[in-house]
């Protein structure tokens, strides 16, 4: 073979890996705060990122509290008496605690008491009990809320980007979930 083509071979075999590198962007310094359903890093300092089977692995050994942080669509304001509301349904990884609207880039302080109440029930107040946060592909709901529960000192948390879409095509169970109520 000569140089030629195998540089050309080497170039063509490192495209994909170079493609994907570039469709990851990097660590933002604070929270992401717009775009949400956008490619997201493929990292989070200070917390573990996981794959679908890491995910089902603590999913199966009861070993974390799996923590949903995809938005909920509330019902429109000034909707008339008569018009017929159906929320659409959550479909989420079993047993998990569905804090939604949590992984905005800025909290109001009701939704940031919320939050912290949810993980600390959620957790039994033990910030050392692992926590695997989530929601959809490309969701940078999930991936600011996991950094923001390690500013509230939660010491184990992992995040799991691949959410339900990773989950439902790995053909594992979902069950319906309604939303943490809010106090």
């Amino acid at each position: 073979m000569t140089r030629w083509a195998s540089a050309l071979l080497a170039l063509v075999l490192a495209a994909p890996a170079q493609a994907q590198m570039k469709a990851r962007p990097p660590e933002p310094e604070g929270y992401r705060m717009e775009a949400f359903r956008a490619p997201v890093p493929a990292s989070l300092k200070g917390a573990t990122v996981i794959d679908t089977a890491r995910a089902f692995e603590l999913w199966k050994a009861k070993s974390a509290v799996f923590v949903d942080a995809l938005p909920h669509a509330p019902k429109p304001e000034g909707l008339p008496k008569n018009a017929v509301w159906r929320e659409q349904p959550r479909f989420d990884i079993p047993g998990s605690v569905w804090l939604p609207d949590t992984g905005y880039g800025a909290l109001s302080e009701a939704t940031q008491r919320y939050f912290e109440k949810g993980l600390e029930k959620a957790t039994g107040a033990d910030k050392k009990k692992p926590l695997v946060f989530y929601c959809l592909t490309d969701c940078w709901m999930s991936w600011n809320a996991a950094k923001r529960a390690q500013t509230l000192g939660y010491a184990n948390v992992s995040w799991y980007p691949e959410g339900t879409d990773g989950w439902a095509a790995a053909k594992h169970q979902l069950e319906e979930r309604r939303p943490e109520p809010r106090e």
